[in-house]
C-alpha cells in the first residue's frame, strides 16, 4: 500500500508584506525521502513552517494538499492529526509538561477516544526508541526541552518522529549543531523510519547529513523557488563546489530574501 502524497503548487508566501516564496512547486510520496538545500535566506524554513500552519507566514497563492485533502484549510493540529510532523530548527521549552506526557498525549490525540494507547505498551516503545536514540531514559520525566542542551533537543525531535509515525516528517535542519556522533544517532532514528508509507522532507545547508541518509531527490531552493533538482549527486556537486555555478548556470544573482 503506497504511502500518503504531499503536493505544493506554485506556493506563495509573505511576511509582513515581503514575500518570501515566490511560486514552489514539489511533490513528495511516501517512500521517499527529499532533501531541500540551498544558501541562507531563500525560504526553506519558511517552507516548512507554511506547510504546517505557521500564523505568522500568509499564504497569498498556491495550494497544499494532503491525499487531495486542502492543508491550508486545516487547523495546525488537524494537519498534525491529518499525519504531518515538523522537527523544528528551535524546538521550544515546554515548562510543566513531562516529555513522556506529551508523547503520550499527543499519540492518543491522534487516537479515537475509548482506544487510547495501553501504558505499558507506550512504556515499552518509548522505552526501546529512547534506547535506539542513546537518550538518557530520565529525559522522559524531565519537562519537554527545558534545560536540554542542542544535541538533546534534537534527539528528543526524532523520538518524537519515531513514536509518533506520521506520514509525512519535514525535518527543518535537524542536523544544525550536532558534532558528529549526535549527527550519526539522529541520522539512525531518520533511516528507522524508512519505509513505503513514511515520506520525508529534509531541510539542510550541509551535504554531511546527506552523507548518512541518502535521499531519493535533492532540490536547491534560491530566491524563494526551486531552481534545480536531481539526485543524490546534486548534493556531493553542491558540497564541492558550494552555489556559485548553480548561479551561473541559471544566471541567478546574489539576493537574500530572509533573515
Amino acid at each position: 500500500m503506497a504511502g500518503s502524497t504531499l503536493e505544493i503548487t506554485d506556493l506563495h508566501v509573505e511576511i509582513e508584506g515581503k514575500e518570501i516564496l515566490k511560486g514552489v512547486n514539489l511533490t513528495l510520496t511516501g517512500g521517499e525521502f527529499h532533501a531541500v538545500m540551498g544558501p541562507n535566506g531563500t525560504g526553506k524554513s519558511t517552507l516548512a513552517s507554511a506547510i504546517m500552519g505557521h500564523p505568522k507566514y500568509e499564504i497569498t497563492s498556491g495550494s497544499i494538499t494532503l491525499d487531495g485533502e486542502d492543508v491550508l484549510e486545516m487547523e495546525v493540529d488537524e494537519r498534525a492529526k491529518a499525519g504531518l510532523f515538523l522537527a523544528m530548527q528551535y524546538p521550544s521549552e515546554i515548562s510543566g509538561v513531562t516529555t513522556s506526557d506529551f508523547l503520550r498525549s499527543s499519540i492518543n490525540s491522534k487516537r479515537e477516544e475509548g482506544d487510547e494507547i495501553n501504558l505499558m505498551k507506550f512504556i515499552k516503545e518509548m522505552d526501546e526508541s529512547m534506547d535506539y536514540l542513546d537518550i538518557d531514559k530520565n529525559m522522559a520525566q524531565r519537562y519537554l526541552n527545558e534545560g536540554f542542551s542542542g544535541g538533546e533537543k534534537k534527539r528528543n525531535e526524532i523520538l518524537q518522529l519515531m513514536m509518533l509515525k506520521p506520514e509525512i516528517g519535514i525535518l527543518d535542519e535537524i542536523d544544525s549543531g550536532l558534532d558528529i556522533d549526535a549527527l550519526k544517532v539522529v541520522a539512525k532514528g531518520i533511516n528507522k523510519m524508512r519505509d513505503e508509507q513514511f515520506g520525508c522532507l529534509i531541510i539542510t545547508h550541509y551535504q554531511r547529513l546527506l552523507n548518512y541518509i541518502t535521499p531519493d531527490k535533492v532540490h536547491v531552493m534560491m530566491q524563494g523557488r526551486i531552481v534545480k533538482s536531481g539526485g543524490p549527486e546534486l548534493a556531493q556537486r553542491l558540497e564541492a563546489e558550494g552555489y556559485d555555478w548553480i548561479k551561473q548556470e541559471l544566471g541567478i544573482e546574489d539576493e537574500t530574501i530572509e533573515a
